[in-house]
């Protein structure tokens, strides 16, 4: 403020009387420097007195760092003269400092995690905001550490930085923790509110600290990092050598904790919409696939009636997830899960039962017609996640002179075994002809042999 205030008396008077004498000297940064001197001399005389008054020496730091900032960035200060930055960089005062941040930081987080709106997001009413369905909590608490970065960065000596960065690891640490707490006593809702907000905040934080791993203050300090684990051999040749090549982060070991809670979590909620599939299943696993209807004997294909407990479910639990879980996590969810549910439907309906022509035909419509059309929703082309059922129903459904050319072909190329015939096509080239790729040899015999609809040759 003295600075601002004498800026005109020092530009108008004094800076011409030393330009008429022939001097460099810049009047107002002469006026800065000695300011800062005073200012150095009364803080080295106040700091003992401040120490252990949490409050006050707060209040101080906080000044400090305020007037640092206008400094240089309202009156040009030089980074080579006097700082007050390095009075706050000497042992007890900046063991205090970091004592007393971590303090309040916690003190914060206590105060974040127990309001009311801790998991909602302050902008869900505003859909293009609310992509990533960040609760306030994980908001709050980046921002949190937004702030500490802040308030150090500008410290002259890097080791200082590097203990403030250990702090904010352990805060990230600890907030994973009470994260991990909290999602505990709602494991058995894992579909609820609570559960997806958790669940959004663990991957905005790791999405935040693996952004912040680029930022250029961060990879100096991994320089710096590197350069003092190289001194202290604290660290292994394979970690120094992946730190200097910027293969790792001063964060990855906080995002790498993240992630596997992240996963688990996800996890946890696919396993428990699965269980609710299956169960949904139990009527259509039963469906009397031998004795169905051909197509040419209805006037209109529908749904199976059994089938429909199954997908109101799988519909119904896709909804829900959409509408509590970001994008990025929503779609690893229905991926996962339309991977079990395509498994689940080649092994226990599928290959545990017989088909006849109408049989294959219903499986088919279920399947095309209403299985995948759940989840074009979320991509283009459903039917590459559900690679087991397409393909075998595309076996199933073979006419009867084509699928007995299909097992001739197969039973030839399982004769030839390792010759190679130029005239013999492969089994792998026949079964791609036909659109299979994901099923091996074996498992188009196994299919082959669930149809019933075999003309009576003799054989």
């Amino acid at each position: 403020m003295w600075t601002g205030n004498h800026a005109k008396f020092l530009d108008d008077k004094i800076q011409p009387i030393l330009d008429k004498a022939g001097s460099s000297v810049n009047a107002r940064l002469e006026f800065s420097r000695a300011l800062v001197m005073l200012i150095l001399e009364k803080l080295a005389a106040d700091i003992p007195c401040l120490l252990y008054d949490d409050n006050l020496f707060c209040h101080l730091v906080d000044e400090v760092l305020l007037f640092e900032r206008d400094l240089y960035t309202v009156h040009g200060y030089l980074s080579t003269f006097p700082s007050c930055m390095h009075i706050l960089s000497e042992e007890t005062c900046f063991q205090r400092w970091l004592t007393v941040e971590r303090k309040f930081a916690l003190q914060k987080m206590d105060s974040i995690l127990s309001s009311e709106a801790a998991w909602v997001s302050q902008y869900k009413d505003i859909t293009d905001v609310d992509e990533m369905k960040v609760p306030d909590c994980a908001e709050t608490f980046t921002t949190l550490l937004q702030v500490i970065t802040d308030r150090y960065k500008n410290l002259p000596m890097a080791s200082r930085k590097l203990q403030f960065l250990e702090l904010q690891k352990d805060l990230v640490d600890d907030f994973r923790i009470r994260l991990t707490q909290v999602m505990k006593e709602e494991t058995r809702a894992s579909l609820a509110f609570r559960y997806c907000a958790i669940l959004n905040a663990v991957n905005y934080i790791a999405t935040v600290l693996a952004d912040w791993a680029d930022n250029v203050f961060f990879l100096e300090l991994q320089q710096a990092a590197l350069e003092v684990c190289a001194d202290s051999s604290a660290l292994s040749k394979l970690q120094l050598g992946q730190l200097a090549c910027m293969e790792s982060s001063v964060f990855d070991d906080m995002i790498n904790l993240l992630e596997r809670l992240k996963h688990d979590m996800l996890t946890r909620q696919v396993d428990h919409v699965f269980r609710e599939v299956k169960d949904a299943a139990k009527l259509y696993k039963k469906e009397r696939w031998l004795s169905l209807p051909s197509q040419a004997e209805q006037a209109v294909m529908s749904l199976s009636s059994t089938a429909c407990p199954l997908l109101l479910t799988l519909r119904d639990r896709l909804l829900q997830l959409e509408q509590q879980l970001c994008y990025s996590l929503f779609k690893i969810s229905w991926q996962i899960l339309a991977e079990k549910v395509d498994m689940f439907i080649y092994q226990e309906v599928i290959l545990a039962n017989h088909f006849n022509e109408g049989g294959a035909a219903q499986l088919q419509f279920d399947m095309t017609r209403n299985l995948f059309p759940l989840f074009s929703h979320y991509c283009k082309r459903p039917e590459n996640y559900f690679k087991h059922i397409k393909e075998a129903c595309i076996i199933l459904n073979l006419n009867v002179g084509s699928a007995l050319l299909l097992k001739d072909a197969l039973h030839s190329a399982s004769e030839n075994g390792t010759i190679l015939d130029p005239n013999q096509p492969s089994a792998t080239a026949v079964l791609n002809e036909l659109g299979v790729y994901k099923l091996a040899q074996q498992d188009v015999e196994i299919l082959l042999n669930l149809r019933a609809n075999w003309p009576n040759t003799g054989k």
